[in-house]
C-alpha cells in the first residue's frame, strides 16, 4: 500500500510540473508576441524574468521551446532576437536590425564596417556571408541562424568618422564611405585581400569625397593605410580623387611601406607618389598595371 501511494504522489507531482511548464511556455509566448506587436524585436533574459515572474528553470525551458520552434534566436547568452514568420527560413532577423541593442548588451562601442559598410554605401556586388562589426576589444564571432557576425578590433574606434543609417528597428552607426575604404586596407584579411579590396573601391569610389578622405586619414593618423589606399585608388583609375590625400601623405614624409605588410619588401618595385613597395600583384578585371 505504501508503495502504491508513493507512485501516486510521484505522478501527481509530475502532472503539476508539466502544467506549470505549459503555463510558463504560454506566458513566454504571449510576452514575445506583445513585444513584437509593439515593434520590439529583442529582449534579455533578465527582462523576461522580471516581466513573467517565472522561475529561472521554467523560463529557461520556455525560451528553449520557442528557440527550438524557430520563434527566437540567441546570438549571445541571455540576449534573444524575436524571429517573425517571414524570417524563419533564415533563422534570424538581419543583424542590422539588432546590432545596436546587441552591442549595448555587451557594453561595447561599435560601428558596422568593412564589407558590410561597403555594401550599405553602394558596393552593389558585395553581399558578404558575414556581418562585419568593428569594436574596441576582441570578441569571438557569433552565429545566429544562417548569419555569422564577425568582429574586428580597433583601438582608436572613437575617432573613426561614422554616419547613421536607418533600419526598420532604428538607426545604426556605420563607418563613413571614406573611413570604410581606409578600414578595408587596414583589415584586408576580412575583405578578401587586396584584389577584392580594389574591386570594392571601384564600386564605391564615386561616393568618396576627397576632402573627407583626408579628414578620415587625419583621424586615423596612420599614414601607411593612406599610402596603400592611395596606391589602390591610382590603380583603379581614381588618381584625381586621391590627389588631396597624396598631398597629405607627402606632408607626413612617411617611410616606404609594403603594399602587403605580411610579405617582404626586398625586390619589390617602388611607387614614388605613395612611397609604397608593390610586393603584391593586384588583379582587377578591366584594369591593367
Amino acid at each position: 500500500m505504501r508503495k502504491q501511494k508513493a507512485v501516486s504522489v510521484s505522478k501527481s507531482r509530475k502532472k503539476r510540473d508539466n502544467r506549470r511548464s505549459r503555463e510558463s511556455a504560454g506566458s513566454a509566448r504571449a510576452f514575445v508576441e506583445a513585444l513584437q506587436s509593439s515593434g520590439q524585436y529583442v529582449f534579455t533574459r533578465d527582462q523576461a524574468l522580471k516581466a513573467l515572474r517565472a522561475s529561472e528553470v521554467a523560463l529557461k525551458n520556455a525560451l528553449w521551446r520557442l528557440s527550438k520552434g524557430g520563434r527566437l534566436a540567441s546570438p549571445r547568452r541571455g540576449f534573444y532576437v524575436i524571429v517573425p514568420p517571414e524570417y524563419r527560413a533564415a533563422g534570424s532577423l538581419p543583424p542590422s536590425w539588432f546590432i545596436r541593442e546587441l552591442m549595448a548588451y555587451l557594453g561595447r562601442p561599435y560601428y558596422v564596417g568593412l564589407l558590410s559598410a561597403a555594401a550599405l554605401h553602394g558596393a552593389a556586388h558585395q553581399s558578404p556571408h558575414e556581418f562585419q562589426v568593428v569594436t574596441d576589444r576582441p570578441l569571438r564571432p557569433t552565429e545566429v541562424g544562417r548569419v555569422r557576425i564577425r568582429f574586428a578590433k580597433k583601438a582608436n574606434l572613437a575617432k573613426t568618422p561614422t554616419v547613421g543609417i536607418k533600419t526598420p528597428t532604428g538607426e545604426i552607426r556605420v563607418s563613413s564611405p571614406e573611413a570604410t575604404v581606409l578600414d578595408l586596407v587596414r583589415y584586408p584579411q576580412h575583405a578578401g585581400f587586396l584584389s577584392n579590396v580594389a574591386t570594392v573601391l571601384r564600386e564605391i569610389a564615386e561616393h568618396l569625397d576627397p576632402v573627407k578622405l583626408v579628414s578620415a586619414a587625419e583621424a586615423d593618423d596612420e599614414p601607411a593605410y593612406a599610402q596603400r589606399l592611395g596606391y589602390l585608388l591610382d590603380r583603379i583609375g581614381f588618381a584625381e580623387l586621391a590627389a588631396p590625400l597624396a598631398k597629405w601623405v607627402s606632408a607626413k614624409a612617411p617611410r616606404v611601406t609594403p603594399l602587403r605588410p605580411d610579405r617582404p619588401l626586398s625586390g619589390a618595385p617602388r611607387n614614388a607618389r605613395w612611397r609604397v613597395a608593390v610586393n603584391e600583384e593586384v588583379e582587377l578585371e578591366g584594369v591593367h598595371p
